[in-house]
């Protein structure tokens, strides 16, 4: 008998907490953010010992970034020989940001692009080949 009513217990209880899920659209009600997207624009090869541009796009929501809180670029070298540090981009209108470099040497190069807007930050990273 008293088994039974344990039994019978457990079961509505269970019952009870199985009637308590989550409502099916409980996300909708935390902020929906749209994240930035950062595209770069490198052209096919670069040449040492010439001024080369970087160029990239920023969006967000499938619409260009005009006012961004920042946007950076830092860029190296793969055998950690060359290092350039983080600079400021310039900003070139319309969602489009570059920097000019002057690449002393051949090799694998990589770039970091370092953009926020409103809290939401993005670091893409992307390489490249100069000579």
């Amino acid at each position: 008998m008293k088994k039974m009513i344990c039994m019978t217990l457990f079961f509505m209880i269970s019952f009870m907490l199985g009637a308590c899920s989550l409502n099916e659209d409980a996300a909708l009600l935390y902020k929906q953010e749209t994240p930035l997207e950062y595209e770069f624009i490198l052209p096919p090869s670069y040449s040492d010992h010439q001024e080369e541009i970087i160029k990239v796009i920023l969006t967000q929501g499938g619409e260009r970034v005009k006012d961004p809180d920042f946007v950076h670029f830092e860029i190296w070298k793969q055998d950690g020989s060359v290092y350039y540090s983080m600079e400021a981009a310039k900003d070139l209108g319309n969602g489009t940001f570059s920097i000019s470099k002057d690449f002393d040497s051949d090799g694998l190069y990589f770039v970091k692009g370092h953009a926020g807007k409103n809290g939401s930050i993005i670091m893409p990273q992307n390489q490249f080949i100069v000579g």
